[in-house]
């Protein structure tokens, strides 16, 4: 291969590297997965007669689809012997990412969980096509499915995902706001105040991966919630310090203890109570929440 076209292969990978990592982000939920993921794009990338490619954008994203399905199915190995709820890893993010309301929406810890009950499949289709906005003929190909069978996958993954996306639509605002009061009830530690911030049939999901401790399976309900955060408060013996922050594109919270990072805490809100908390203890999943990883749908 000549320098000219080594070149032009990589002007083209750097013009749309923020978009195929977002791209393998959005369907591992895993930073060092993505970047493998590239790795692997851009090895495949340089092999590509770049005179036959009419679109290279469409091009590089169908390697990394096919590339982040193979990874798919390692992950699901290691997700099998993993201690505790497994979360996606959290990202700071710029605040541009946040004006994107679809991409921000689809990156928050609580729709990527929701993700990760969809097939592989159904995975890659919901994301490139709800996220990404790319067409039925492009996604068929990447994933070796007609375009006919790929609108129905599309179909089906839109339905499960829907049935489990809050019943309204809450803005960032909304969450912000809950996310607000949560931190000052955890400021003053007025336990009562913070079963008013939480909603009813709230929902606590902790990740340490075995490395820290956290609840072994989620926590439901606010009374039980309140009673875990309690505890966990005791046990540190010194009071948490919590600073807002962005993270994949939504508020949150990081929190340190005895002025070390312990983990991240983001949120889902219906109206104006919280019914979701995601707290990401697990020190490997913590590399990336103190600088911004550039993400994009474009």
């Amino acid at each position: 291969m000549n320098d000219h076209v080594t070149d032009s292969a990589t002007t083209s990978f750097l013009a749309h590297r923020d978009l195929l990592f977002t791209v393998a982000y959005e369907m591992l939920g895993s930073a060092a997965d993505a970047e493998d993921v590239l790795q692997e794009t851009w090895l495949r990338w340089v092999k590509v007669d770049l005179a036959q490619v009419r679109d290279p954008r469409a091009y590089l994203v169908r390697i990394t689809t096919r590339q982040s399905l193979n990874r798919l199915r390692v992950l699901k190995q290691r997700k099998e012997t993993y201690i505790g709820p497994w979360l996606p890893e959290p990202l700071l993010t710029a605040p541009d990412v946040a004006d994107d309301v679809e991409l921000s929406e689809s990156l928050s810890l609580a729709l990527m969980l929701v993700l990760e009950t969809l097939s592989p499949t159904e995975r890659a289709v919901f994301v490139l096509r709800e996220v990404f906005k790319v067409d039925y003929d492009e996604i068929a190909a990447a994933i070796d499915k007609s375009p006919a069978t790929t609108r129905q996958i599309a179909h089906r993954a839109r339905h499960h995902v829907d049935a489990r996306r809050p019943r309204m639509p809450v803005s960032r605002a909304q969450t912000k706001a809950a996310m607000e009061s949560f931190q000052n009830t955890l400021r003053t530690g007025n336990l009562q105040a913070l079963l008013d911030v939480l909603a009813p049939d709230v929902v606590l999901v902790t990740d340490g991966g075995g490395l820290k401790q956290t609840a072994l399976r989620p926590v439901v309900g606010s009374d039980k919630v309140v009673r875990y955060i309690a505890g966990a408060a005791r046990k540190a013996g010194t009071p948490f310090s919590s600073e807002p922050t962005t993270v994949n594109g939504n508020p949150a919270l990081i929190l340190h203890l005895d002025g070390m990072l312990d983990g991240v805490l983001a949120f889902r809100a219906e109206d104006t109570r919280v019914t979701g908390l995601y707290y990401v203890r697990n020190p490997e999943k913590l590399t990336r929440v103190m600088t911004e990883t550039p993400l994009t749908s474009r």
